[in-house]
């Protein structure tokens, strides 16, 4: 069977794409879960308009995205870390990152914050969050010492 890709699926094709799929893989996953459309020949027809329509619903969210990108590059967060005579009691890990975002009004999901590992000394650190499409933004986080 002959689909329009409407999302980009994993090793399959990219948005507007047109694959062929066994019908049960169509019938049953693609097509409900609207990841996809039939080909039929209208739809070929019209696959130029659905792709600069795919084009355009593209470009505004990387541009929204860009936009929140600018407002979190402005906003530090600021973070406590239990120390005592032998090093941190504890970590900074991703979810402490996205509850202190949420803090600062920002709703970001814990698994787009990149840490390669948890934070366990004072310091200031640079946190990578990628929001999606290719956009990634900068949170300046700044570590104190806090008493245990």
């Amino acid at each position: 069977m002959k689909i329009i890709l409407v999302e980009n699926v994993e090793r399959l094709g990219e948005k507007g794409q047109v694959v062929s799929v066994k019908d049960g893989y169509a019938r049953n996953f693609l097509l409900p879960r609207k990841v996809a459309i039939a080909a039929t020949p209208a739809r070929m027809k019209q696959l130029d308009t659905l792709r600069a329509q795919f084009a355009t619903r593209e470009d505004k969210t990387r541009k929204r995205l860009a936009g929140l990108a600018e407002k979190m590059a402005a906003v530090s967060l600021e973070a406590g870390l239990k120390m005592g005579e032998e090093g941190a009691f504890g970590a900074i890990t991703n979810a402490d990152v996205c509850k202190l975002l949420s803090e600062k009004g920002f709703d970001v999901d814990r698994r787009a914050i990149v840490l390669e590992e948890p934070i366990r000394h004072p310091g200031t650190y640079d946190i990578p969050v990628k929001l999606g499409h290719e956009v990634t933004a900068t949170v300046k986080l700044m570590v104190a010492q806090s008493p245990a």
